[in-house]
């Protein structure tokens, strides 16, 4: 039959070549991730505590004061369906670098109670599952604080977590604008991560302006938020950037799903989840103290190479692996920078893509756990 047919012939050979090929690029794809390495880190996650983090139990730092960290209590997104809460993450790692730092940490939402979370396991590392196995911070979210009653004479600073439900009860609420307000004219330190800037948009300072008037301001950038949601404009009352932009915010975007944080005067903001640890512990300078040394997590350091990607190029970025991989006590998760190459995709940059995929190659020549 595929004699009497060749091009049926030929275009089947090319339709089980093109498999071939993709089989044989995912196989080779698959094998420069650290999966050894991976199968480890999550034996050991679910059984984090605090009892199992030296940052958290060792050179303990006397009381300070007390923090206020807000999270939402919107649990959907809009009128579209889709579930949504306040980000674990963002949560759990401020709230163990304020509390190594010696605040403690009280935790409010709009309608207090129990907010919804949400939980990405991706992107859980030991401290979040920690976080999950602390019985006292889980008794704190969830039995949260009414901003309606919180004190706000209490706490040195606050702290508004992200997640995209912050987007539909932050901004309009009345006893955030009011707390926001005062801490930021009597000088109290404000921070704010991912979507957790919502809490600013509409805040009026005695003198009748918007407080971000003229700030350096970052937040969940329109890029970010269209590649995940490309409705987000009908779903959202509005895109962050744009109402941050519209208020007189200098919006200080960096590049996508990487560590990005402005800091103007007390008020401390960043971009995306990947912010929150630098973010946290520039509150804790603000705050008038030195923040207390943690190891940098491998996470975070491959946010590094990929910054040095960015702003300096391959050849640098290979030379911090380098000088990574030399050190001790350095992990860094190449698999990270191997999902960054995989949004290069989607998004159609192909050269963007093989560069990382060669990032990643380069990172397990280096590696000493393979």
């Amino acid at each position: 039959m595929l004699k009497k047919y060749p091009k049926l012939k030929w275009g089947l050979i090319s339709v089980v070549s093109l498999i071939i090929v993709v089989i044989s690029f995912g196989i080779w794809f698959v094998s420069l991730l650290p999966t050894g390495e991976m199968e480890e880190r999550y034996k050991t996650l679910e059984t984090s505590s605090i009892d199992t983090i030296p940052y958290l139990f060792e050179d303990v730092i006397p009381k300070r004061g007390k923090i206020l960290a807000v999270v939402t209590s919107t649990n959907t997104m809009g009128s579209s369906g889709k579930s949504t809460g306040y980000e674990l993450t963002e949560l759990s790692r401020a709230y163990y670098v304020f509390k190594a730092n010696g605040f403690e940490v009280a935790i409010a939402s709009p309608l207090g109670g129990k907010p919804p979370v949400v939980i990405d396991d991706d992107d859980m590392g030991k401290f979040d599952h920690a976080f999950l196995n602390d019985s006292i911070a889980q008794y704190k979210t969830s039995h949260t604080i009414a901003m309606k009653d919180v004190v706000a004479e209490e706490y040195q600073a606050v702290f508004f977590v992200g997640g995209k439900g912050a987007m539909f009860d932050f901004p309009d609420n009345k006893a955030i604008q009011s707390l926001v307000r005062d801490y930021y004219q009597s000088g109290k330190v404000i921070g704010a991560v991912c979507h957790g800037p919502a809490a600013l948009v509409n805040v009026t300072l005695d003198t009748g302006r918007p407080l971000i008037e003229n700030k350096k301001v970052s937040g969940f950038t329109n890029k970010e938020e269209l590649f995940l949601i490309p409705d987000a404009k009908t779903i959202f009352p509005f895109l962050l950037q744009d109402k941050l932009a519209a208020q007189g915010a200098q919006f200080n975007e960096g590049a996508m799903y990487l560590e990005k944080i402005s800091q103007d005067k007390n008020l401390v903001t960043g971009q995306n989840p990947w912010s929150t640890w630098l973010l946290a512990e520039t509150m804790i300078t603000q705050l008038g103290y030195t923040p207390k040394y943690r190891q940098i997590t491998a996470e975070e350091n491959a946010v590094k190479v990929l910054e040095v990607y960015e702003n300096q190029g391959l050849k640098k970025a290979k030379a911090l692996i380098e000088t990574m991989a030399s050190q001790e006590n350095t992990p860094m998760a190449r698999d990270f920078i191997a999902s960054h190459s995989i949004i290069a995709a989607m998004q159609g940059d192909i050269g963007r893509f093989f560069s990382l995929i060669g990032l990643v190659s380069y990172a397990k020549s280096k590696s000493n756990n393979d």
